[in-house]
């Protein structure tokens, strides 16, 4: 494990809080051992939890990194094998940071009534949800640790010796227990900028296009929006003249990306080929970063946690620089 993460980090503040929480009457929220069945009663759900970082010395724009699939915030702090993360790394080049979990997953608690309807037999057992959670064989092709479990690829970046702590930060995607699902999450995300004012919003995978709704609902707010292999396939031409003309996009890849048999493969990173030609084509600021055309090689679907992670922040922030206005 690492010594340190970077050495002393000086902050102004530091905390969390919670946003777009809503109050919702559950006839089933649940049972104790000690006590028996709980009555129905108010619960809150949809509610999105965020952990701020503010610099002592403020020098650039807000960042608020929003994680992928089966992750929550984690994703962007401290790495498996103990290094430093993107969310304290672009603290100390003097970024204001915000680090979510996606509302109904993680910290930010989901829903459990559907679950308890069916146990409690008020609703059909086919009416539970399902709670995705990838198994490691599945994974390693998918976030490209390799071509098959579990053979790794000869560069991969990944730190494959700290596989069990990765894999134990992983959770199922249990904002499915929420009417509307990810939504929830965009919504959260625009609220979080109506309080906190403009920011850099970075989407990691599957909330690629949780990014591109949300500067749909907040274009006057997102500075730039930053996807790490999100996807990009919902994208228009109407979008890309009516909401980002003024919102910087970049895209970002890695190795083996091309031509993967996993859901992060050909078909989503074509997908952002074009948006980026679909933005450009409008008048946009646009660009697909290819990481091995910028001789970084070896990169894993989770870059961010990837030995040479802070080098791929380099070039993000460096692409933040020469965009953002």
């Amino acid at each position: 494990m690492a010594a340190t993460l970077g050495g002393k980090l000086e902050l102004e503040d530091e905390g969390s809080f919670f946003v777009n929480g809503q109050s919702f009457r559950s006839e089933y929220p649940g049972a104790s051992l000690a006590t028996g069945p709980a009555p129905a009663g108010n619960i809150m759900v949809n509610q999105m939890y965020v952990h701020f970082r503010i610099p002592a010395a403020k020098k650039g724009v807000a960042v608020v990194m929003v994680h992928g699939s089966q992750h929550t915030g984690m994703t962007y702090e401290t790495t498996p094998d103990g290094r430093e993360g993107w969310a304290t790394w672009f603290v100390r080049q003097g970024h204001p940071v915000y680090v979510v979990d996606h509302s109904g997953r993680g910290r930010s608690g989901f829903n459990p009534t559907p679950v308890n309807a069916v146990r409690d037999g008020g609703a059909d057992p086919k009416s539970l949800p399902t709670f995705f959670l990838g198994p490691i064989d599945r994974a390693w092709s998918n976030f490209r640790f390799g071509p098959a479990y579990p053979t790794p690829f000869p560069n991969q970046q990944f730190p494959l010796e700290a596989l069990d702590q990765y894999l134990s930060q992983l959770v199922p995607n249990s904002e499915t227990t929420l009417a509307g699902g990810g939504a929830n999450t965009v919504n959260a995300l625009a609220v979080l900028l109506d309080r906190i004012g403009p920011a850099v919003v970075m989407v990691h995978s599957q909330s690629g296009i949780y990014g591109l709704d949300v500067v749909r609902k907040r274009p006057g707010l997102v500075r730039a929006l930053v996807s790490v292999e999100g996807g990009c396939e919902t994208l228009t031409q109407d979008d890309a003249s009516k909401y980002f003309l003024k919102v910087p996009f970049v895209s970002v890849w890695g190795d083996n990306s091309a031509g993967a048999k996993s859901v992060n493969g050909d078909k989503r990173r074509n997908g952002c080929v074009q948006a980026v030609n679909l933005i450009k084509g409008g008048g946009g600021q646009a660009t697909f970063l290819l990481l091995p055309e910028m001789g970084v090689m070896g990169n894993s679907h989770m870059m961010m946690m990837d030995r040479n992670n802070l080098q791929v922040a380099g070039l993000i922030r460096k692409w933040v620089g020469e965009n953002v206005r």
